[in-house]
């Protein structure tokens, strides 16, 4: 009799197992995203029970219904709102944004800028595909200038925003862009976003070959993937705002690091004032 061989994923305890396979399509860069993630979990050795990830609507948004933590999958542009008010009643929790360029610069754009401005203590990872991938591949609001969109058949005429100069210009503590070709890269500042009080940002571009890249005449998943390797170019420490994303050269890298009070502090520090009690201090 043979025996039946069994395979059991390394990282499988940061999974439910069951919701897989996922619904991506092949050579989406979600699956590597929702890789990095849970690596840099195993790497610092995260407390599953004091981890919440949060997502919005759009492809990567399914990725709540994949980490085995506690997880919201909310409505459209509302996650950070929703990762707001987890993070205030409940400091202690390390709360994870993980959604996509539409859901976080579109409808949810009013309040990316103002949890910046707070400096709000979350993590938030853009996943950007430069079109709304889920719904039948329209213009974003990262998508690039003369792009082909089932939006812009002409191609695009509006400028995008260049999202590392968004979240610097409004206060993000820590910004760094990588493609979904960086793994270890991603993975590293992954880590270093979850060991950072206030307000993280990483944008991740992400190739999508059914929609964007088959307009665009962009080849297969492999061949964006080549495409992202060549025109990267790696600028730490660079100006955000001099941080370009075109067809030609996506510059990437660790943008800004800086520390300042985060929101729930001065909130807890401010009823501490006003009720005169004990010391609350928010947590990670």
């Amino acid at each position: 009799m043979v025996e039946k061989l069994t395979f059991t994923h390394p990282l499988s305890k940061y999974l439910r197992v069951d919701r897989l396979p996922h619904i991506w399509c092949e050579g989406c860069g979600n699956g590597i995203v929702l890789n990095c993630f849970i690596r840099a979990l195993d790497e610092l050795g995260a407390n599953l029970d004091e981890l919440v990830v949060v997502s919005g609507i759009g492809c990567i948004g399914r990725i709540a219904g994949y980490v085995n933590v506690d997880s919201f999958h909310t409505t459209h542009g509302r996650a950070i709102a929703i990762a707001t008010g987890i993070k205030l009643a409940n400091p202690r929790l390390k709360v994870v944004v993980i959604s996509g360029d539409g859901d976080l610069f579109a409808i949810g754009g009013n309040h990316f800028i103002h949890a910046a401005r707070r400096n709000v203590n979350l993590t938030v990872i853009c996943v950007n595909n430069f079109n709304y991938g889920m719904t039948g591949g329209q213009l974003g609001p990262t998508t690039p200038l003369d792009s082909i969109t089932t939006t812009s058949p002409y191609g695009n005429v509006e400028s995008p925003f260049n999202l590392a100069h968004l979240a610097a210009s409004s206060g993000a503590v820590y910004v760094a862009r990588w493609t979904a070709f960086h793994i270890h890269e991603l993975t590293k500042s992954i880590k270093a976003s979850l060991k950072r009080r206030g307000f993280t940002f990483i944008e991740v571009i992400s190739p999508c070959p059914e929609l964007y890249g088959r307009y665009n005449k962009m080849g297969r998943g492999v061949d964006m993937m080549n495409w992202l390797k060549r025109v990267s170019e790696v600028r730490h420490g660079c100006d955000p705002a001099k941080a370009e994303v075109s067809s030609s050269k996506i510059v990437v890298g660790e943008f800004v690091s800086v520390d300042k009070p985060t929101y729930d502090q001065l909130i807890y520090q401010l009823m501490e004032r006003v009720k005169g009690g004990s010391s609350v201090e928010g947590g990670g």
